[in-house]
């Protein structure tokens, strides 16, 4: 690849992007292993035109965002102006949990979220949604992640974390295969067996059990624009070192 599809997912380094210094610091490392490229979520206060800032000084794009409900339908406008500014066409929620749910309750908050989305038509931005396991308990047969999917209009776009699929018994090769043309984004991110209890963990892509040239293939075949690497629990090593390590391997499957 010419042009690289790697960014990092901050809420990998979530403990290191507290103040306007800490990320600053931390894009800066960041562009130092590197990366080209950032989804800001999790950081602390920070203005838009600072952190617009710090991203051109570090050459660094920021290529999607996660945001919360309430202010993609409260703040539309806002949401829209900053991701003008940072040049990012992608905004998306981190997950639905839901207390109790049936089929309906999917299918009911999907609706809603459609309202959102109209929102930002012509903006440039558009709403995602981001998965974990819990999506693919089923209701009637159906998935949860599926409920979602068929009620969403086409303008949400779907953010496929390939551990959260794994996770829940799913395929990542699958998902993102089902999703084809509207997956911009997709989470890299590696499943390990502990060799101490043998229960599932997280770890730097090609270091755990997924298949990586089948969902790399997957991904360039659907039209995935971006490898968004994350490891939300490094299991007591540096995320930075653990990032690091994604990068290298990545490199070795031939995605630069």
């Amino acid at each position: 690849m010419s042009v690289s599809k790697l960014a990092v997912q901050f809420y990998t380094l979530r403990d290191f992007t507290k103040t306007p210094a800490d990320i600053a610091s931390t894009l800066k490392r960041v562009k130092q292993i590197g990366y080209d490229a950032v989804q800001v979520s999790a950081i602390g206060k920070i203005e838009p035109k600072e952190l617009a800032k710090i991203l051109t000084g570090e050459g660094l794009k920021c290529v999607a965002t996660h945001g919360g409900l309430d202010r993609f339908r409260d703040e539309t406008a806002a949401v829209i102006e900053e991701h003008q500014l940072w040049g990012c066409k992608y905004t998306a929620v981190g997950g639905f949990w839901p207390k109790d749910p049936t089929a309906s309750t999917w299918s009911n908050w999907a609706a809603s979220y459609n309202e959102v989305s109209k929102k930002f038509a012509g903006s440039g931005v558009s709403l995602g949604y981001h998965n974990h396991s819990h999506e693919l308990a089923k209701f009637g047969g159906k998935t949860a992640l599926d409920l979602l999917f068929n009620a969403f209009d086409k303008s949400v776009w779907m953010e496929v974390d390939t551990y959260w699929i794994t996770h829940g018994g799913g395929d990542p090769i699958a998902w993102i295969k089902k999703y084809a043309g509207r997956l911009p984004c997709v989470h890299f991110k590696d499943l390990a067996i502990s060799p101490v209890d043998s229960k599932q963990q997280m770890a730097p892509v090609g270091e755990g059990n997924l298949n990586w040239p089948g969902i790399i293939a997957a991904c360039e075949a659907v039209g995935t624009e971006w490898f968004i690497v994350e490891q939300d629990n490094c299991n007591g090593l540096d995320p930075f070192d653990c990032l690091a390590t994604s990068l290298r391997n990545l490199h070795a499957l031939g995605v630069k």
